[in-house]
C-alpha cells in the first residue's frame, strides 16, 4: 500500500511536514521518499517539475494520483485510509465545523508571520520601509493574540479533545515560528500547545532533521 506512495519533501518546511505527520498518523510506513534542498534549488529539478510544474514542495504521489498541495494530500490520506491509524476528521458536527474553521484560519496565521519573516530575511536592511515592517509586525502580534485566546479554551488540540487535521496543519507553523525565536514567555498558550504536541509520536518521529542540531534563530524575538 505505502510502497505505491512517493513523497518529495524538504526538512523544516511546514507544508512538507504536514504531509509527513499525516502519513505517520495514518500508520502508513515504508513509502518512498526523497529529501530535497531548497538552498540547492532541488525543488526545480526535472524530477519535481515532471510531477509539479510549479516547482514546489511537497509533491506527493499515490499510484496515479498526484497531489502537490499539502492540505490536499492530507485530506486525501484521511479520505482513502479512514479506517487506518488515527481518525483526523471528527464525526461530531460541532467539532468538525470547528476543525475546518481553525484549519483554514491557521493558513492566515502562517501567511502573516511568513510575510514578516520574508521581509526581514529577503529585503536588505537599508531598503526596508519602517512603515511596512511596523505594519507587518502589528499584524503578526494581533494574530498571535487571537490564537492565544483560542488556545486558552482548547489548550491541547484545536477542535476538541482529539488531534485532527487542524492540528496536522497548524502545529508545523507554530514549531517553525518558535524555531525562529518566538518567545514562549510572551505567548504561553501557544508555547503550551507546542510543548504538549511536540511529544506526540507522529510529530516526534518526523521532527525536521535540519533542526536537530541547529540552534533556534532570533528573527522573531522582538514580536
Amino acid at each position: 500500500m505505502a510502497k505505491d506512495m512517493t513523497l518529495l519533501w524538504s526538512s523544516g518546511s511546514p507544508p512538507c511536514w504536514r504531509v509527513v505527520i499525516a502519513l505517520e498518523e495514518k500508520n502508513l510506513k515504508g513509502y518512498n521518499q526523497k529529501l530535497l534542498s531548497f538552498e540547492k534549488m532541488e525543488h526545480k529539478s526535472k524530477e519535481v517539475m515532471d510531477l509539479n510544474p510549479r516547482g514546489q514542495l511537497p509533491t506527493f504521489k499515490h499510484g496515479d494520483a498526484v497531489l502537490n498541495e499539502s492540505l490536499a494530500a492530507c485530506f486525501y490520506l484521511e479520505s482513502q485510509f479512514k479506517s487506518q491509524g488515527n481518525k483526523l476528521i471528527p464525526d461530531c458536527p460541532a467539532e468538525q465545523a470547528l476543525m475546518y474553521q481553525r484549519l483554514f484560519e491557521g493558513l492566515t496565521f502562517h501567511q502573516k508571520i511568513v510575510d514578516f519573516l520574508v521581509y526581514k530575511l529577503k529585503v536588505p536592511e537599508e531598503e526596508r520601509l519602517e512603515s511596512t515592517l511596523k505594519k507587518r509586525k502589528e499584524a503578526v502580534i494581533d494574530e498571535l493574540k487571537l490564537w492565544e485566546g483560542y488556545l486558552a479554551k482548547a489548550p491541547c488540540c484545536l477542535a476538541g479533545k482529539t488531534f485532527t487535521l487542524a492540528d496536522v496543519s497548524f502545529f508545523p507553523s507554530v514549531a517553525y515560528f518558535f524555531q525562529y525565536g518566538l518567545s514562549e514567555k510572551r505567548y504561553p498558550k501557544l508555547a503550551a500547545y507546542y510543548n504538549y504536541l511536540k511529544e506526540r509520536p507522529s510529530i516526534k518521529s518526523s521532527w525536521p532533521p535540519a533542526w536537530l542540531d541547529t540552534p533556534r534563530q532570533d528573527m522573531m524575538k522582538e514580536i
